[in-house]
Order: C-alpha cells, then sequence, then structure tokens
C-alpha cells in the first residue's frame, strides 16, 4: 500500500526548501500493513521520528535515489507550464487555496525538475511572497509576458481568472507552434532519410557491384563511372564529409544563437519562402494578435504589452515592427495606425483594430484575428503536407532509383551485346 507524502502530517515547510532532501520510506501501521512512501525531511531521523508520531513503524529510510543520466531530470517545457497554469486555474476556481493547489501539482508530478520547482514555488508563497514574486524566480520557464500577467491578476483580485486565460494562450500557441515544426520538420526529415540512404548505398551497396563490373572487363556507361567514382571518394573520407557537415550545422547553430543580424536576416529569407514565408507571416500574425488581447485583456497598459508581445512573435521582422509600433503609441498614435506605419500587416489586420479601438473592444477584436490567422496556419499546413507528399516520392525516387538504375546499365548492356 502506497501513502501519498499528503497523507502524513507533517510540521510547516521551511521558507527555504534547499535544506530539505527527498528520501523514501517503507513501514508498517499499527495493523501491520505495510506502506510506502516519498517526503523531504531534513535528515532520516527527524523523518523516522515524524513516521512512528503518526503510528508508522519505519523499516527503511533512506535518501532518494538520483536518476541515472542527471539528477534532475528532463527539461521543463513550455507544455509542462501550460498544463500547470490550467491545473492551477481549476483549482482555485473550485475553491482550493493557492498554497494547496501547488502541493498537490507538485507531488502529481513526474517530472522531478518541475516537482522542485513548484515545491520551491509553494515555499516561496508561504514564507509570504505573492505568486508574482515566487515565479519571477524562475525566468526560464515563467517568461516576462506570465510574469506580467500574474501581476495584473494579483493586482485586480482576479487572479484564477487570468490563469485560465494564460492557460488557454499557452495551449494555443503551442498548438500553433506544432503545426509549424510539423510543416517545417517533415520535409527535412525525410530529405535526411534520403541522404541517409544514398550514403549507405554508397559506402556498402556500390562497392559490390563494382567488383562485379571489374569481372566484365568492360568499359563502364558514364553514369554509372560517376556513381562508382562517388562510391570511391565516399568509402575514402565519409569520415570527413561527417566532420564538415557536423562542424556547418554546429557553427551555424552556434553563430545564429548569438548574432542578432543573422536572426533577422535568417527571419527576413524565411518570410520570403513561397508557401512557407506566408506560413510564418500568418503564425506571427496570430501570436501577436493573441497575446496583445490576453495582456490587454488582463490588465496591462497597453505600451508595456507592445513590448512584452514583440518577443512572442517569433519572428525578428515582427518583433522589431512591434516595437516601432510601442514607440509610435506611446506618443499618441492609435494602434491602428502604428500598425499600418510597419507595413507588416495586412489591411484586413489593420482594418479590425480599428474598428476595436473605436468600439472600446480591441482584445475581442484581436481574439477574432488571432483565431482567423491560426484557421489558416491549419489549412496551409495541410494543403502543404498534401503537396509535399508527392514531391518527396519523386525525389527520393530520382536519388534512389537514380542509383540503382545506374548499377543496373552495365548489366543491360551486356545482356544486349550478348
Amino acid at each position: 500500500m502506497s501513502v501519498s507524502r499528503s497523507a502524513v502530517k507533517k510540521e510547516p515547510v521551511a521558507r527555504s526548501t534547499m535544506e530539505l532532501q527527498p528520501f523514501v520510506w517503507e513501514g508498517t501501521d499499527k495493523r501491520g500493513v505495510k506502506m510506502k512512501g516519498e517526503q523531504p525531511a531534513k535528515n532520516a531521523n527527524l523523518l523516522r521520528a515524524e513516521l512512528r508520531r503518526q503510528g508508522i513503524t519505519p523499516n527503511v529510510v533512506k535518501p532518494k535515489p538520483k536518476p541515472l543520466f542527471g539528477a534532475a531530470g528532463k527539461t521543463i517545457s513550455a507544455k509542462d507550464i501550460a498544463f500547470f497554469s490550467r491545473q492551477m486555474a481549476t483549482m482555485m476556481k473550485s475553491g482550493v487555496p493557492i498554497v494547496s493547489a501547488l502541493e498537490i501539482i507538485g507531488s502529481g508530478h513526474k517530472n522531478p525538475r518541475m516537482k522542485k520547482m513548484v515545491d520551491t514555488v509553494r515555499a516561496d508563497i508561504e514564507g509570504g511572497s505573492s505568486l508574482y514574486e515566487a515565479v519571477s524566480k524562475h525566468p526560464v520557464q515563467f517568461d516576462e509576458l506570465y510574469r506580467n500577467l500574474v501581476r495584473a491578476g494579483e493586482g485586480a483580485g482576479v487572479l484564477e481568472t487570468v490563469l485560465d486565460t494564460v492557460a488557454t494562450y499557452k495551449e494555443n500557441i503551442e498548438t500553433l507552434k506544432g503545426k509549424i515544426k510539423k510543416a517545417l520538420f517533415y520535409p527535412a526529415m525525410v530529405m535526411a532519410v534520403a541522404i541517409l540512404v544514398s550514403g549507405i548505398l554508397l559506402v556498402w551497396v556500390v562497392p559490390q557491384f563494382e567488383d562485379v563490373f571489374a569481372s566484365f572487363g568492360a568499359e563502364l556507361p558514364a553514369f554509372t563511372q560517376m556513381i562508382v567514382n562517388l562510391s570511391r571518394f565516399m568509402v575514402a573520407w565519409w569520415w570527413l564529409m561527417l566532420l564538415i557537415a557536423g562542424g556547418v550545422i554546429g557553427g551555424f547553430i552556434f553563430a545564429y544563437k548569438r548574432s542578432p543580424s543573422m536572426q533577422h536576416a535568417m527571419d527576413r529569407t524565411i518570410l520570403k519562402v513561397p508557401v512557407i514565408g506566408q506560413i510564418m507571416h500568418n503564425s506571427s500574425i496570430a501570436r501577436f494578435a493573441r497575446t496583445t488581447a490576453v495582456t490587454f485583456r488582463a490588465g496591462v497598459p497597453l505600451v508595456e504589452a507592445l513590448g512584452i508581445v514583440a518577443g512572442a512573435t517569433g519572428n525578428k521582422v515582427y518583433e522589431e515592427g512591434v516595437l516601432r509600433m510601442r514607440d509610435d503609441v506611446s506618443v499618441g498614435y492609435p494602434v491602428n495606425m502604428a500598425m499600418k506605419q510597419i507595413n507588416l500587416f495586412p489591411h484586413m489586420v489593420v482594418q479590425m483594430t480599428a474598428i476595436g479601438e473605436e468600439a472600446g473592444a480591441l482584445d475581442t477584436m484581436l481574439f477574432k484575428v488571432a483565431e482567423y490567422y491560426e484557421q489558416e496556419v491549419n489549412n496551409a499546413v495541410d494543403a502543404l503536407s498534401s503537396l509535399l507528399e508527392p514531391l518527396i516520392m519523386v525525389f527520393i525516387g530520382t536519388i534512389v532509383g537514380g542509383m540503382v538504375i545506374g548499377m543496373y546499365l552495365p548489366i543491360f548492356k551486356l545482356a544486349s551485346v550478348v
């Protein structure tokens, strides 16, 4: 029988959880029923005393073993934060106190890093911090947008409503990101597989055919000879090819992460790519509209909201454009006028923003814009997948089929002579 941590009564948690370490224990209750559980404590002796006080005779109390590959476990993903926000909003709307909600969420998490972070947030709140102050200690997991929304929600006394809005926002953004990744990952993965198969053929299969061709004693067709020469080169220098490919990819990633000008150039180039570029345009517009609507509805001032939103567009070109919008709005321009000046948003978006401003319902109108462009992204990704499937088959057929035909050409030529 397993007992959760909450089933065992314990002293109030200290403000700092850094002094505690996780222990696992096994024991028996007064009826002789075997029990086990997990609980943080300062040391094993204190945990044994606590268990005895609860009527449990501990047989084994030992530190929780660390995972084989790293003590911290897997990283905390955006989906984890979205799920955390949804759980918090649901429990707080149901009347569960924030500390109890955090304890329930932390005890039920399988990701050790997420569990540790939630426990730290709970301990900070128990020590007198607000939720905004507690999550601000984890800026990597809770970005500026998230923190500002929580601060606005706490200030207005509608934290559970804001958390529900944040959860919906995070879920929609993650769905949108998934669509974009699907559009980009599928063709890239297929091309990588085609290159891998071609490399295997050149290194292991073609040399076998070359031995057979040598026994013919005849001159090989030009196409076959080209494949044989390429195979010889790959057999001799495959390690160099791998080093060059790894160096180019690693160097590109290193430079991209550290060079804002390179990021801007790459993002601008992607926006100009046929089909893919339009998907990225629509994605950035959808993210801008939804993020602006969420922050504005939560009570964040518009100028501050635009500064937060800029980094959430997912594209350096749009990020710089939104920052220019913020500067224009800060000196008195209407949002639709500032939007028109940067020449990135379609006429429909500018007009709907203008209508929203005039009607005093800017957030509602931007939500409608976000829904429209998210649907456009969905449709474009589905259409792209349908378009790419035959093209990818042709690409693979040309690469692999061409090599197979090149290997069989000498055999066909020999058969025709015979």
